[in-house]
């Protein structure tokens, strides 16, 4: 009798759940959209450690999803339109694969989804979602590789709303990584790219460090020049920052601030110097290495090795020995700094 009884139990217990249906797990069919994430996730993890290459249209299905479930929390409106709300489904869905990061911002009336599936960078990508006719939708959509942060900017002329989109790389193991920036605005019903560090950048930006406000956008980077060696303590770095055009929403530089100009300085007579020897410039030979003994040591196939430098004295240095080679032949050369610039005052052939 008492197992009769806990049959019965069971048997109303399903019949009540069977009866709220979507009261239980919700109209959007959530839980069936997050279990299809999961066993795609599933899929890709698969594909991935059997080497297999994946491509964008390998996730669309699970951007898909992800769209569906932004777009109608947008539509419920009220606390589930919410930047707060929306982050924390998209926390569900991110904690099925390891490595994802899925973040939305408000920016005024867009929210931003900055997307990271795994470690597949080329694949990443910022969504924007608002209205469109009066209903909640997919605006529009940008893919770069590397990783998208989403940074609120200040609104275009006119009222339209914009961000910025960094796209960070990989470390480059020298402090440094690939970094892209973009100003994006809402333009009609779509999302463009008004501003792109891309064109200020043809060969790339590998950047120190960064920041973006509102208004301000403010980057540390490489210089690439003669004398420079991937590594090196001693190499001149550019720090530049950018404003917002009031009267074009877009941003400009303001100013460029040099980070050890010495060594690009110091290097460009270097490279002065090997020319000179190279063709037998006597007036630039003269001008550069002061001491005429010294001149006529120099052999006229001295160039340059890919060493670090050796500064003395201090941040500003007045010394500094650069390596060089001829015929194989290492050879040690010392640059002191002058009131008229920097000058070669001694020339070793390194022993072995």
């Amino acid at each position: 009798m008492h197992r009769l009884s806990q049959l019965l139990t069971v048997a109303l217990v399903l019949a009540a759940l069977a009866g709220l249906g979507d009261a239980v797990f919700g109209a959007s069919g959530v839980p069936d959209r997050l279990d299809r994430f999961r066993e795609l996730a599933l899929v890709w993890q698969g594909r991935v450690q059997t080497g297999a290459e994946l491509t964008a249209d390998a996730y669309r299905e699970m951007y898909a999803l992800l769209d569906e479930e932004i777009v109608e929390s947008l539509t419920s409106g009220g606390p589930y339109a919410s930047p707060g709300f929306l982050q924390d489904r998209l926390d569900a869905f991110g904690g099925v694969w390891g490595g994802t990061t899925l973040g939305v911002v408000g920016v005024d009336h867009l929210v931003v989804g900055a997307f990271q599936l795994a470690d597949a960078t080329d694949v990443n990508t910022v969504r924007v979602y608002g209205r469109l006719h009066g209903e909640a939708a997919l605006l529009g959509t940008l893919h770069r590789e590397g990783r998208p942060v989403v940074h609120r900017a200040a609104s275009a002329p006119g009222e339209a709303p914009q961000f910025v989109a960094a796209w960070e790389g990989a470390p480059s193991g020298r402090g440094t990584r690939a970094l892209r920036l973009e100003l994006a605005r809402q333009v009609g019903d779509g999302v463009r790219v008004v501003w792109s560090t891309a064109e200020l950048f043809p060969d790339g930006l590998l950047a120190r460090s960064y920041s973006v406000r509102p208004k301000e956008i403010r980057v540390r980077y490489e210089l690439r020049y003669p004398g420079w060696t991937p590594g090196c303590e001693a190499r001149t770095e550019a720090e530049d920052l950018y404003r917002l055009v009031p009267d074009t929403g877009v941003f400009a530089r303001t100013s460029r601030t040099y980070h050890q100009p010495w060594h690009r300085e110091l290097h460009a007579t270097v490279w002065r110097l090997f020319e000179a020897l190279g063709g037998g410039d006597q007036a630039t030979l003269a001008e550069l290495v002061p001491d005429a003994t010294l001149r006529r040591r120099l052999p006229a196939t001295l160039r340059a090795e890919p060493a670090c430098d050796a500064p003395e004295g201090g941040p500003i240095p007045r010394t500094v020995s650069v390596a060089a080679s001829e015929a194989r032949a290492p050879w040690e050369l010392v640059f002191q700094r002058t009131a008229r610039g920097w000058r070669l005052t001694r020339a070793t052939q390194v022993l072995p």
